[in-house]
């Protein structure tokens, strides 16, 4: 019986709390602390404050966190499994949508339409780590650790999960 107030804890407010993050945690709130009783106010605004201390969504952190305190690790699986299965599903039925009707004119008119929009966003992004980086850490490092990246994925082929992982440990040993 816990593993389904679990679910029904977290998927509810999925569905209604838009966005996922900060807008869900009044609701999640209202089903941990005055529904269920799992909590009490003090403790529910603790667990906030110590996972927006972490990172990642705010949303699967306290699923993860409550579900765990309540139903061990199944129920940290299903907290979080609750959380995204909104999204998930909606996401899998827009696909369905979107694949159906593939061949329509309106819907490869509106992808020629969001391709050039996701170029741009992806190229503000990419000048927005730049300009970070260049304000972190300087230029000299910034040039190094793009012009190696570079190297490493266009010339050699490294996967770029390698060239990531190596960047954070230059960064962790070099530049602390």
């Amino acid at each position: 019986m816990i593993y389904v107030q679990i679910f029904l804890a977290f998927f509810i407010p999925g569905i209604l709390g838009y966005g996922g993050g900060p807008s869900s945690i009044p609701l999640v709130e209202h089903e941990v602390v005055d529904n269920y009783e799992w909590m009490s106010t003090n403790e529910f605004s603790e667990m906030l404050a110590m996972g927006n201390a972490l990172p990642g969504p705010i949303a699967t952190k306290m699923a993860g966190y409550i579900g765990y305190e309540q139903g061990g690790v199944l129920g940290a699986v299903i907290g979080v499994f609750a959380t995204v299965a909104p999204s998930m599903i909606l996401m899998l039925a827009l696909l369905g949508l979107l694949m159906r009707y593939k061949e329509s004119p309106r819907v490869k008119r509106m992808t020629n339409y969001i391709r050039p929009i996701i170029a741009v966003l992806l190229g503000v992004m990419t000048f927005d780590f730049l300009f970070s980086s260049y304000d972190g850490i300087g230029i000299w490092q910034t040039l190094f650790i793009g012009l190696i990246s570079f190297f490493l994925l266009e010339k050699i082929k490294v996967h770029p999960a390698f060239v990531i992982a190596g960047a954070l440990v230059y960064g962790g040993f070099v530049l602390a």
